[in-house]
C-alpha cells in the first residue's frame, strides 16, 4: 500500500491544471485556485483518503495523460482516446446525419453516458428531455454550429404552459439548456463554450453575459447558469431544434435538455429552516470542543469573540448560518447569502472564502439565542470554555466606565448670583453699573460690559455728569486720555 501511495503522489505531480481539477472534482473538493494550490490540495487527499476509488481515479486520469505509459490501456483504448469520444466518433451517424436545417447537419442524439452534471440548489430535474451529449465540431473553423431535437409530451407541454410566474416573463417550470465539459471522472459545473450563441426554433435566446471586474487586469468572468430556452418552444408535441453556435478551441463540450422546476430564495431558505437547523446544545458542544486545554499547545485559549455583525452587508445578523465543514465559529445571514447566490452563483463562504454549497448550510440554534437575547447595539460576543457567552461592549463605552469621572456642571460666570460670587471686576466705573444692570436685567440678568467706551461715557451714560465732574476714589483711572473733540466726528486714514 506504501509503495501504491508515493506512485500515486508521483502522478499527481505530474497533472496538468485540468487533471488536478478533474481530479478534486470528483472525491468533491474545490477545484478552484492556480496549479500550486491545486497540487498541494491533491497530495493532501491522496495522504489522508488513500481509497482504491482515489487510487483507480489518479492512475486513469496518469495514463490518459500519458498512454504509453501502460500497455494494457492502449490494448483496451488506441491512443488513450476515452470511451466516450471513441463511441461518438466511430460511429456513422456520430459527426452527420440526413436531417438538415438550414444546410447545418444534425447533431447526433448518442449521449455521452459518462458525464454527470452537478445538482443545482435553485432547480430541481424533473426530467430529462435530452441525455449529456457531445458537440462534434464538423470542420476545422474555429466556429461551429451543432443541432440538437427533441420533443414535449402532451403532459410535459401542459406542466409548462399552466405553471405559475415567478415574476412576469418567467415560469417556475422551465425547459433549460445545460452545457458542460466533457470529461470522463467526476461531476461537471456548467461551463459555456467561448463565442456561444443559442438558437431556438430560428430565434436566438438570452445567454447570461459577463459579470464586470472593478479590479485591474481581471478579465470580467461570465456566470455558466441553465439557458432558459422556455419562451421560444412549441409548448406542443411538435419537434423542437436548438442550435448551438461554439468556439472550437480544442476543449471537449456536452449539451443537456432538462425540465426542471425553479426555486427562489425565499423557497430554498424555507427548506433550510426545515431541514437543516443545528441545536443550541450542540453548537455548546463544539464550542467546548474547540476551547479544550491541549496541553502541547504553550499558550491556554479561554475565549472566543464572534461577530454578530454579517460580513457580506456589514448589518447584525438576522439569520445565523454557517457551512458545517468549516473550522470557525462566525456566521453569516443565510438570507443574505441565499438572495447574493440567487442573482450572481459563486457558493463560496464569506468567512473563509470555502466552498459553501447549499447542501452543507446550517443554522446556528445558540447563535440564533444569542441574537434573541442580546440588544440591537451589541456587536460582538466572547464564546467560554463552558459553552457559556458573555456580551462585547463598545470600546467607548468600556473606556468610560473606566475612568469614573464626575461630571459638573458648567458655570457661567457672568451671572452676579452663581455661588454667592460676583463677576470679576471690569474697567466700568460705579456710576455706571446702574446702567449695565438696568441693561442685563432686560436681557435675563447677565451682565453687559462695553469695553469701548472710556470711563467719563460710562458716567455720563449712567447718571448725566458733565466732564468737569472728578471721577471718585474708588474708580480706577482711566486706561486712555482725554479728548477735547468730539469721538463720533474723527475719521481714521
Amino acid at each position: 500500500m506504501a509503495a501504491e501511495l508515493v506512485e500515486a503522489m508521483n502522478m499527481v505531480k505530474n497533472f496538468r491544471v485540468s487533471d488536478l481539477q478533474t481530479l478534486l472534482a470528483s472525491m468533491g473538493r474545490s477545484k478552484s485556485g492556480l496549479k500550486q494550490d491545486l497540487v498541494g490540495r491533491a497530495l493532501r487527499l491522496v495522504q489522508t483518503e488513500c481509497s482504491p476509488e482515489l487510487l483507480k481515479n489518479v492512475r486513469q486520469l496518469y495514463e490518459s495523460r500519458f498512454p504509453k505509459a501502460s500497455g494494457w490501456l492502449a490494448a483496451r483504448r488506441p491512443e488513450g482516446v476515452s470511451v466516450a469520444y471513441s463511441s461518438l466518433s466511430s460511429s456513422p451517424t456520430g459527426t452527420q446525419g440526413t436531417d438538415y436545417l438550414n444546410g447545418i447537419p444534425k447533431l447526433s442524439s448518442t449521449p455521452a453516458a459518462e458525464v454527470k452534471l452537478v445538482s443545482l440548489p435553485f432547480y430541481q430535474t424533473l426530467e430529462k428531455l435530452l441525455l449529456p451529449t457531445e458537440l462534434i465540431a464538423q470542420n476545422s473553423e474555429k466556429l461551429q454550429d451543432s443541432q440538437c431535437v427533441f420533443e414535449l409530451t402532451q403532459s410535459q407541454a401542459d406542466q409548462v404552459r399552466n405553471s405559475t410566474e415567478l415574476r412576469p416573463g418567467m415560469k417556475a417550470i422551465q425547459v433549460v439548456l445545460r452545457i458542460c465539459y466533457t470529461d470522463s471522472i467526476g461531476v461537471q459545473e456548467d461551463q459555456y463554450p467561448p463565442n456561444i450563441a443559442v438558437k431556438v426554433n430560428q430565434s436566438y435566446c438570452h445567454v447570461p453575459g459577463y459579470y464586470p471586474s472593478n479590479k485591474p487586469g481581471v478579465e470580467p468572468r461570465r456566470p455558466c447558469r441553465p439557458v432558459n430556452i422556455t419562451p421560444w418552444l412549441q409548448l406542443s408535441t411538435a419537434t423542437n431544434r436548438v442550435t448551438v453556435t461554439w468556439g472550437n478551441f480544442g476543449k471537449r463540450y456536452s449539451v443537456a435538455v432538462d425540465l426542471v422546476r425553479v426555486f427562489t430564495s425565499a423557497e430554498l431558505f424555507g427548506q433550510l429552516k426545515h431541514c437543516s437547523v443545528e441545536s443550541a446544545e450542540r453548537c455548546r458542544e463544539r464550542i467546548q470542543d474547540k476551547l479544550r486545554f491541549d496541553p502541547e499547545s504553550e499558550i491556554a485559549t479561554t475565549g472566543l469573540r464572534v461577530s454578530l455583525i454579517c460580513p457580506l452587508v456589514k448589518m447584525r445578523i438576522g439569520v445565523p448560518c454557517r457551512v458545517i465543514t468549516c473550522a470557525h465559529l462566525q456566521c453569516f445571514d443565510a438570507i443574505f447569502f441565499l438572495q447574493m447566490n440567487e442573482k450572481k452563483p459563486t457558493w463560496t463562504c464569506p468567512v473563509c472564502d470555502k466552498q459553501a454549497p447549499f447542501e452543507l448550510l446550517t443554522i446556528d440554534g445558540l447563535a440564533s439565542e444569542i441574537l434573541k437575547e442580546t440588544h440591537e447595539d451589541i456587536e460582538e460576543i466572547e464564546y467560554l470554555t463552558d459553552g457559556s457567552w458573555r456580551p462585547i461592549r463598545d470600546e467607548k463605552e468600556k473606556e468610560r466606565e473606566r475612568s469614573n469621572t464626575p461630571d459638573y456642571p458648567v458655570l457661567d460666570i457672568c451671572v452676579p448670583e452663581v455661588n454667592g460670587h460676583s463677576p470679576a471686576h471690569s474697567s466700568t466705573s460705579q456710576t455706571g453699573k446702574s446702567g449695565a444692570g438696568s441693561t442685563a436685567g432686560g436681557a435675563g440678568g447677565g451682565v453687559v460690559v462695553d469695553l469701548t467706551l472710556d470711563s467719563e461715557e460710562e458716567g455720563g451714560g449712567a447718571g448725566g455728569d458733565s466732564d468737569d465732574t472728578e471721577d471718585s476714589q474708588d474708580s480706577p483711572a482711566p486706561k486712555r486720555g482725554r479728548y477735547d473733540y468730539d469721538k463720533d466726528l474723527v475719521t481714521a486714514y
